[in-house]
């Protein structure tokens, strides 16, 4: 009988490990309820317990000694800026939430997937949820349902409403980078067609997203994926584009003047910035005073709101307009920076940056190690460049965002993605656990 014909009880109990995962990724769709923690972010509770319990039955080592340390460094600058909170609840909260993202669901990623074949799983888990969100969020701009932007009720932004504007587009573009890895690797051939129209589907509700910063990262991210691919596709890929864009926006006048005059503002940041450029400048700068009066353990977590009009300029605004997909309008507090590595060194210091960047780093120089192995020859090239460009776009949006609201939990199922393939260098083999079962489900999702 043909592997691809594995009896389905078979095929489930193989991909058992990872189906939790996936379940967290399908509850972010569901739209928020209100403030607290949403489905998901119990989903992501109850995961890192099966984890454990799964682990503890096993009798396995969670993490080897190497993901332990770089998993682990976030936890030294967390610790000591929850110290510094303004109350022991207010540094508890904030200590869970950073834990959350950055160590405990990672962890359990890098624990529960067993193989290639879990990891493309949950790697098509993300373009399948990009692919809903950004269905929702088409209707929205056809139908002016979205948020609210430059008057009109235009912005898509998905299931996640216009508290979380930047929900949607995060979850798109890693689904496109998810996407653009599994079509640039070595998959069997309809699988990269497929991959490949899913990656051009998502464009278009990227676009009508109108952030900017997730189209800066999704670009950077997608042109080093290619490079890395050879340089003859690389100019290949890059003729194909560049003549469909002249065509789409030449021929048939794709695109619209919001859309034009959003991308023509982002080489006005420094010449003639808009209103939430200037406001996050101030945020910016605001951040910066504080490290420089807390350089080494920063001002504390989720102190950030309280020392910001100490140390802001005038140019700040009272907040953003929140208005559009079912919300009523109002005023939403500016409470972040909007830059991540500048939130880290505001509440953290010195020493939170160095330890959450450093685990950062850590994981890009050995999943690029692991790349570069696969590159010519190896098997995995597609879960490599998924890994790598999962990593490089969360690094390049924190430039832009930071983390809050529902849809961080994507960011965090994306490094833990990253930490596997940097992290677990003997899951890359497909193993073969109970008779190899594994490895008939591995025929199965890659043929």
């Amino acid at each position: 009988m043909s592997h691809a014909l594995a009896p389905l009880p078979r095929r489930a109990a193989a991909l058992a490990p990872v189906l939790p995962l996936v379940a967290v990724l399908a509850l972010l769709a569901l739209p928020p309820a209100g403030h607290g923690a949403g489905p998901a972010d119990v989903a992501s509770g109850l995961v890192v317990g099966y984890c454990v319990i799964r682990l503890l039955r096993e009798g396995r080592r969670p993490l080897s000694p190497a993901a332990a340390l770089v998993l682990g460094l976030p936890v030294v600058g967390v610790a000591l800026a929850a110290l510094g909170a303004s109350s022991p609840e207010t540094g508890l909260a904030g200590m869970g939430r950073y834990l959350q993202i950055f160590v405990l669901v990672p962890a359990a990623v890098l624990s529960l997937l067993r193989g290639r074949s879990d990891f493309r799983v949950l790697a098509w888990s993300f373009v399948g949820l990009a692919l809903c969100e950004g269905a929702v969020g088409v209707h929205q701009y056809v139908t002016r349902t979205g948020a609210s932007y430059q008057g009109e009720d235009i912005r898509a932004v998905g299931t996640f409403g216009a508290q979380d504007v930047m929900g949607m587009a995060s979850v798109v573009s890693l689904g496109l980078v998810c996407a653009a890895g599994i079509a640039l690797g070595r998959a069997p051939v309809w699988q990269r067609a497929t991959a490949t129209g899913c990656a051009l589907a998502l464009v278009a509700p990227l676009a009508v997203s109108f952030s900017r910063g997730a189209w800066i990262a999704t670009a950077l991210t997608c042109t080093l994926q290619l490079a890395l691919t050879g340089l003859r596709r690389t100019l290949t890929v890059a003729a194909a584009l560049a003549a469909a864009g002249v065509v789409l926006v030449g021929g048939f006048g794709v695109g619209t003047a919001q859309l034009q005059e959003r991308i023509d503002s982002i080489a006005q940041v420094t010449d003639a910035p808009d209103q939430s450029v200037v406001d996050r400048y101030a945020l910016w700068s605001s951040a910066a005073g504080m490290w420089r009066d807390h350089p080494l353990t920063g001002v504390g977590l989720k102190n950030f709101p309280e020392y910001r009009d100490g140390h802001a300029t005038l140019a700040l605004s009272s907040g953003s307009d929140v208005e559009g997909a079912g919300a009523e309008y109002h005023r939403q507090a500016l409470l972040s920076p909007h830059n991540m590595y500048l939130l880290v060194l505001s509440e953290q210091g010195l020493i939170g940056l160095l330890a959450l960047a450093g685990s950062w780093l850590a994981l890009l120089v050995c999943g690029v190690r692991g790349l570069l192995r696969v590159r010519r020859r190896g098997p995995g090239l597609d879960c490599a460049l998924v890994a790598c460009g999962l990593l490089v776009w969360v690094l390049t949006d924190f430039l832009y965002g930071d983390i809050g609201g529902p849809s961080t939990l994507v960011t965090a199922l994306a490094l833990g993605l990253a930490a596997w393939w940097a992290l677990a260098d003997g899951a890359r083999r497909d193993v073969l656990p109970h008779g190899g079962v594994r490895d008939r489900v591995e025929g199965a999702v890659a043929r």
